[in-house]
C-alpha cells in the first residue's frame, strides 16, 4: 500500500513539474514575447510566479476534491459529514483566499507602480494615433523637433492575396520609430480621432491613446533590434492595418540617424510659393493617396457604397445623411453625384474632415504640398478633370 501511494505521489509531483515547465514555455513562445526591457522582464517573472501559484492551488484543491470523492464514496459506506455553520471552516475559507490575494497583490502592485514611474527620461516622444497610422514627435532629448508619420508598408498585393506574404506581413512600416539602447524613453500617447492603443509586447508597454488627453508610459530597451507591435484598441475599419515598429540602435547609430533626419527635413523644407506642374502634382499625389486615402476610397476611387463615398466622376454617391448634408452645405454634392466644385471646398474637407463621419482631418498630418498634390490627383483621375491645385492655395485656406 505504501509503495502504491509513493508511486501516486511521484506521478503528482511529475505532473506539477510538467505543468510548470509547459506553462513557462507557453509564456515565452505563445503568450509573452521574450522581454527586452526591465519592465517586460518583471512582467514575465510576475506571470510565471502567479502561474506557479495557480497550479499549486489547482493541484491542491482538485487533489483534495478527487481524493474525497474517491475515498469517501457511498459504495464504501461513508456518510456525508455535517458541519453547517462550522466556525473553523468559515474562517479558513475566508482567511486562506485573503492570504492568496495578498501574496499576488504585493508583487503586482510593485510592478504596476514601477510601470507608472515616467520620471527623469532621457528621451520623450509623443505618439499620436490616427485612423490608421501613428504620428511621432520627438519633444525632449536628442532629436527634439523631429516628427513624421509611420504608415503600414505591406504591399497591397500581399493584403489582397495576389502575392506571397512577407515574414512581417502587416507588421512593417515606412518610417519606424528609432530610439537608442539603454536609454529611458517616455512615451506620450494621444489620438487625433478615436481611441487607439500603443502596444509593443517585447517592451511590456501598452498605453491607450485618447483624443484630447495626454497619457504616458516608458521603456528602456536593453537589447538592440527591431521590435513590432500593433494598435490594441478597436479603432475602425483598418484597425488590423495599424502596426508599430521600433528600431533600437546603438547610441552612435542613433546620433547618425538624428543628424541624417534633420538634414533631410532641412533639405525638404517646402517652398509653398513654388509652381508645380500638373504631372508633378499628380505623381506626388498618387503616393499620398496610396498612403492615406486608398483604404477608404479604394484604388479605383469608387469607395465603399454607404460607408466611404466615391470620388470618381459619374458614380452614384452613397453616404450617411450627416455626410450628405455637410457636403451639400459645402457645395460639394449635387444631384446624387460628387461634383468637382470649387477648389476651396475640396481643400476644406481634406484639411478639416467632416466631424461625426469617417472622413478624418488631414490638416495636421499632411503638408501644404502633400494636400495640394493629393487633391490634384483626385481631381484629375478616374474621369475627373479639375486642374492643378498649388500649395500656396492650400496654405491660404488653412485656419
Amino acid at each position: 500500500m505504501a509503495s502504491k501511494w509513493a508511486r501516486t505521489g511521484a506521478w503528482w509531483i511529475a505532473g506539477v513539474i510538467g505543468m510548470v515547465l509547459s506553462g513557462r514555455a507557453m509564456a515565452l513562445e505563445w503568450n509573452l514575447q521574450p522581454p527586452v526591457t526591465p519592465i517586460a522582464a518583471e512582467i514575465l517573472t510576475l506571470h510565471n510566479y502567479v502561474m506557479l501559484l495557480v497550479i499549486v492551488i489547482f493541484v491542491g484543491v482538485f487533489g483534495v476534491m478527487f481524493y474525497s470523492v474517491f475515498a469517501h464514496r457511498k459504495s464504501k459506506g461513508h456518510k456525508a459529514a455535517q458541519f453547517h455553520e462550522n466556525t473553523t471552516a468559515e474562517i479558513l475559507w475566508t482567511v486562506i483566499p485573503a492570504i492568496i490575494l495578498v501574496v499576488i497583490a504585493l508583487p503586482a502592485t510593485k510592478t504596476v507602480i514601477w510601470q507608472k514611474d515616467t520620471s527623469n527620461p532621457d528621451l520623450t516622444i509623443k505618439a499620436t494615433g490616427y485612423q490608421w497610422k501613428w504620428g511621432y514627435e520627438y519633444v525632449q532629448g536628442e532629436g527634439k523637433g523631429i516628427h513624421f508619420l509611420s504608415t503600414l508598408s505591406t504591399p497591397q498585393d500581399e493584403i489582397v492575396g495576389n502575392a506571397t506574404k512577407d515574414a512581417h506581413y502587416l507588421l512593417e512600416v515606412d518610417h519606424p520609430l528609432v530610439v537608442p539602447v539603454n536609454k529611458k524613453v517616455r512615451m506620450l500617447t494621444t489620438a487625433g480621432d478615436v481611441i487607439h492603443s500603443w502596444w509593443v509586447p517585447a517592451f511590456g508597454v501598452k498605453q491607450d491613446a485618447f483624443p484630447g488627453i495626454i497619457r504616458d508610459t516608458w521603456f528602456r530597451a536593453t537589447k538592440t533590434g527591431t521590435y513590432r507591435g500593433q494598435c490594441a484598441e478597436l479603432c475602425g475599419k483598418n484597425h488590423a492595418f495599424m502596426p508599430i515598429v521600433v528600431k533600437v540602435v546603438a547610441q552612435d547609430q542613433y546620433d547618425a540617424w538624428v543628424k541624417q533626419h534633420q538634414e533631410q527635413v532641412a533639405s525638404a523644407a517646402e517652398d509653398v510659393n513654388r509652381k508645380w506642374s500638373l504631372d508633378e502634382l499628380k505623381a506626388q499625389g498618387e503616393k499620398v493617396y496610396a498612403a492615406n486615402c486608398v483604404a477608404c476610397h479604394q484604388a479605383t476611387g469608387m469607395g465603399i457604397p454607404g460607408t466611404f463615398p466615391p470620388i470618381s466622376a459619374g458614380n452614384p454617391f452613397q453616404a450617411s445623411p450627416q455626410m450628405l448634408k455637410e457636403l451639400e452645405d459645402r457645395g460639394f454634392y449635387k444631384d446624387g453625384k460628387i461634383v468637382m466644385g470649387p477648389v476651396e471646398h475640396h481643400v476644406d474637407i481634406v484639411l478639416h474632415g467632416i466631424p461625426g463621419t469617417a472622413m478624418a482631418a488631414f490638416g495636421k498630418q499632411l503638408s501644404d504640398t502633400e494636400i495640394a498634390s493629393v487633391i490634384t490627383y483626385e481631381r484629375n483621375s478616374w474621369g475627373n478633370s479639375g486642374g492643378a491645385v498649388q500649395p500656396a492655395e492650400v496654405k491660404a485656406l488653412r485656419k
